[in-house]
């Protein structure tokens, strides 16, 4: 059976060293489409606000490069884990969370600890969650939540797992924003780390199911992200306390995204879909928590 739930559970967690440095947080910035002209910034290779995350000298971390710092991909990690062997053809991203304890330094060593704290029966599928815990010298840096969702590889009688949603506010959205994504930028997004051929490849988008190569969730959520900083917080990534999502449906290369946000105390409840889509479902039970 290529998934054994008990032996991915118990397994000792593993430990991987992590090094990155300034042209990594800006080779990711640029992934998920920092200087990039939006409709609050139209001129972006020079706006003081959008220099922080491409010039070396002004430079912050947004903290959703967490899960591509030092290349150590959340969900390569959960794929080695023993236990576990599938199709990466048969892979899709169910949903992220990470919680910063700290701003993420500009250059940075660290160790990343990964375990599998459960595998989900879904019925048709199976949702593999792995949790990675990043610390250097002066404590812990940050945590992160991953569900992978394996299709054909549930039916083997185990939990369900979670099913709850969250609703969105019965009432208009404070802000509404849009985002372009460039035909090129899974090709640019993926030198993160992210090697999956689902996201360069048409052949293997075919096996997959896919018309074309679709974009990374993860690209996505750091899209949506950027957004949120950039609109709702003034432009200060260290005010993100954590971020969760569901992802909800794919995103090719070349449309547009729709964001929608409501502000309440403590955090902002997001609603991404794609425009050119009828609004299809993108990122749902989406939530940014801050300061």
């Amino acid at each position: 059976m290529p998934i054994d739930a008990a032996k991915a559970t118990s397994a000792e967690p593993r430990t991987t060293e992590l090094a990155w440095d300034h042209k990594d947080v800006q080779l990711y910035h640029l992934g998920i489409g920092a200087g990039a002209a939006t409709p609050e910034k139209p001129h972006p290779a020079t706006d003081p606000d959008e220099l922080r995350y491409t010039l070396e000298s002004a430079l912050h971390v947004l903290p959703s490069f967490a899960t591509v710092a030092g290349g150590g991909m959340a969900v390569a990690g959960g794929l080695s884990a023993p236990g576990i062997d599938v199709d990466l053809a048969a892979v899709l991203h169910g949903g992220q969370t990470v919680t910063v304890h700290r701003a993420i330094p500009v250059r940075g060593h660290a160790t990343q600890t990964s375990s599998v704290p459960a595998v989900h029966d879904k019925g048709k599928a199976a949702v593999i969650v792995l949790r990675s815990e990043v610390a250097d010298e002066e404590g812990p840096l940050w945590t992160c939540d991953t569900q992978i969702f394996v299709r054909g590889e549930g039916g083997f009688g185990g939990d369900r797992g979670p099913s709850a949603r969250l609703e969105l506010p019965e009432r208009e959205p404070d802000l509404s924003t849009e985002r372009h994504i460039r035909e090129d930028q899974a090709l640019l997004y993926r030198l993160s780390g992210d090697w999956n051929p689902l996201h360069a490849d048409p052949e293997f988008a075919k096996l997959a199911g896919f018309d074309r190569p679709i974009l990374h969730g993860l690209c996505t959520y750091g899209v949506a992200l950027k957004a949120v900083v950039d609109t709702v917080l003034g432009g200060d990534v260290s005010r993100v306390r954590s971020y969760a999502t569901r992802f909800a449906g794919v995103v090719f290369p070349g449309e547009t995204l729709r964001l929608r946000l409501w502000r309440e105390p403590g955090r902002v409840q997001v609603s991404v879909t794609a425009a050119d889509r009828d609004d299809a479902p993108v990122l749902a039970d989406t939530v940014v928590e801050h300061s």
